[in-house]
């Protein structure tokens, strides 16, 4: 890379979302310029529209991208596609690539990458466990009851601080250029499991119901979940939680050289902050 790399702008695209906002804090702590890429940045950034691209573009030396709302979406490849390329050919040197484990279309994504010209990463991420404090089942759990279509399947979740950390070494060392890292918790727990693991961290009990695909769209739908995302959820489990990615790797040892965090401490920790309280305080 250009010997003036430390001074330009890493692009942090989803830079408000769970890992986004980590990357960002941890860029900043290194005294690293970034560029927050989302729809209330400024400048702003739209994956549906490109002529939001240039301008978070410019100047830029690497990026991290994270793709809303998933790299599954039958769009993808090709915004990913002409986003890379007007990305290279404007001078962005590095890409570091969040990508989902068992998506045979999230990889078509990662090919883009990976034959882009540019130095890559990809971090094939597991569930991340914030999902059930940061998303869409944070209300789930509030209500005591978990309702998802996964059966008891073994997911090995993956702490969104883990992927942050990877992610930020990918941007700023040498040594992760042209590693896809698979990325995993240190063991298998079935939805019901990690369920369990909360209610233990909260102190009451929570349950888990495995439903059909369809039965679950019509919970989300009457969460207020967006129809895209709805649409999006239901298809990767349907093809994601059918055992495919119930097996461990090595990912965060080989990148961070230590240990992947144990969802029983993610749990504890979230719990502390009163993210899954029953009564959450008025915020005016």
């Amino acid at each position: 890379m250009r010997e003036n790399v430390h001074q330009q702008p890493i692009l942090v695209l989803g830079g408000t979302g769970k890992t986004g906002r980590r990357v960002v804090d941890r860029l900043t702590a290194l005294g690293r310029p970034v560029r927050v890429g989302s729809r209330s940045g400024e400048p702003r950034f739209d994956w549906t529209d490109q002529s939001t691209w240039a301008g978070v573009l410019e100047g830029v030396g690497s990026v991290y991208l994270v793709y809303y709302p998933d790299l599954a979406a039958p769009d993808a490849p090709a915004t990913i596609r002409a986003f890379v390329e007007q990305a290279v050919a404007g001078g962005v040197e590095r890409i570091v690539l969040l990508s989902g484990r068992g998506e045979e279309a999230a990889q078509l994504c990662e090919q883009v990458v990976q034959r882009s010209g540019a130095e890559w990463t990809i971090l094939r991420a597991s569930w991340f466990s914030q999902n059930f404090s940061e998303d869409f089942l944070v209300d789930s759990v509030r209500g005591d009851e978990i309702v998802l279509p996964a059966g008891d399947v073994g997911e090995p979740f993956v702490d969104a601080d883990d992927i942050a950390e990877i992610a930020v070494a990918a941007l700023t060392e040498a040594g992760h250029v042209g590693q896809l890292y698979e990325l995993t918790g240190p063991r298998l727990l079935t939805f019901a499991e990690a369920t369990d693991e909360i209610a233990k961290a909260v102190g009451r009990p929570i349950t888990y119901q495995s439903v059909s695909p369809q039965e679950y769209a019509e919970v989300m739908a009457r969460y207020q979940v967006p129809a895209e995302l709805v649409a999006v959820l239901t298809d990767l489990f349907g093809k994601v939680l059918d055992g495919r990615n119930a097996h461990l790797t090595d990912g965060v040892q080989r990148a961070l050289g230590r240990r992947p965090r144990d969802f029983a401490d993610y749990a504890r920790d979230a719990a502390a902050t009163g993210v899954w309280a029953t009564e959450q305080p008025d915020r005016g």
